[in-house]
């Protein structure tokens, strides 16, 4: 059981990294591959200025790194168990909701049937 609020915190934060897709789908090609940002802005078809604020968040939540790379800077996730976690949780979000839509935050449900 979660008790501490540091767990509680960083639980958070991953949440609020996974409620962008953009965000999902940088963490998801970042679990295959570090990456530069012009490659992923192409890979992910978004623009590089929206792919940019969406990789500074995710720094900002600890979940990306930097590495130089010459003048370039490559993109990676910061802990390799990151992408594991990915994985783990996608399967068991399908395993047990696999019949389930998640609405906006806005409405009074979440998930529904």
């Amino acid at each position: 059981m979660l008790t501490l609020a540091s767990d509680i915190e960083v639980l958070a934060r991953f949440g609020r990294a996974l409620a962008d897709p953009i965000r999902c789908r940088i963490l998801l090609a970042l679990r295959e591959a570090p990456a530069y940002p012009a490659d992923l802005a192409d890979a992910l078809g978004v623009s590089r200025s929206r792919l940019s604020n969406h990789l500074a968040c995710l720094r900002d939540c600890g979940l990306v790194v930097t590495v130089p790379d010459g003048r370039r800077t490559r993109y990676e996730l910061a802990d390799a168990r990151l992408g594991h976690a990915l994985d783990d949780l996608r399967a068991a979000v399908v395993a047990v909701a696999s019949d389930r839509t998640c609405t906006d935050a806005e409405t009074k449900g979440c998930c529904r049937p």
